[in-house]
C-alpha cells in the first residue's frame, strides 16, 4: 500500500472587509427595497400611502393633536388637517377635547381605523413570513441574530 500523501492546504483567500459606508449602503438599500415590496400589501387597505401613514401614527401612538402630528408626518398643519378632515369623512378617525385642556383638541383612531391598521398589519406580516419560509433555517438564524442590532440602529431595541 502506498503511503497517502496530503497536499498542502491552500488558504481561502480572505474575504474583504466591508467598509461602514458600503455596509451602510446596502442595508440602505435593502431596507427601501423591502418597505417597497411590503407596501404593495398596503393596496388591499384602498387608502393613499399618506393617509395610511398618518392613520399608523395615530394608531399606535395614541391620541395626538394636530400639531404633533403633522411634525411626526413632516408635513404642514394646513396638509394634516385636510388629511385628517378625509380620514374623519372615512370614519377611521375622530376627534376628542384634551382632558387636561379643553381648547386643545387630539385626533384619536375609531375602532374601525385600528383595525383597518391591524389587518394591514397582518398582510405585510404574512408577506415577510412567505419570504422568510423561503430560506434555508440557517439564513433564518442568521436574520434572528442580526434582529437586536438592527432595532438598536432604528431605535427600536426592545429591553431584552
Amino acid at each position: 500500500m502506498a503511503p497517502a500523501t496530503t497536499r498542502p492546504r491552500t488558504p481561502l483567500p480572505a474575504r474583504p472587509r466591508l467598509r461602514t459606508i458600503d455596509l451602510a449602503d446596502r442595508l440602505h438599500s435593502a431596507a427601501l427595497h423591502l418597505l417597497r415590496r411590503l407596501r404593495r400589501e398596503d393596496d388591499a387597505s384602498g387608502l393613499p400611502a399618506p393617509q395610511l401613514s398618518a392613520l399608523s401614527v395615530i394608531v399606535f401612538g395614541g391620541p395626538i393633536t394636530l400639531g404633533d402630528l403633522a411634525r411626526a408626518e413632516q408635513v404642514r398643519p394646513p396638509t394634516i388637517s385636510k388629511l385628517i378632515v378625509i380620514l374623519e369623512g372615512k370614519g377611521l378617525v375622530e376627534r376628542i377635547a384634551d382632558a387636561g385642556d379643553r381648547r386643545v383638541v387630539r385626533v384619536k383612531a375609531t375602532s374601525r381605523g385600528t383595525k383597518l391598521l391591524h389587518d394591514g398589519r397582518q398582510r405585510r406580516v404574512a408577506a415577510l413570513v412567505a419570504s422568510l419560509s423561503a430560506l434555508r433555517a440557517s439564513d433564518r438564524a442568521l436574520v434572528a441574530r442580526a434582529l437586536p442590532v438592527l432595532e438598536k440602529i432604528s431605535g427600536t431595541a426592545r429591553g431584552r
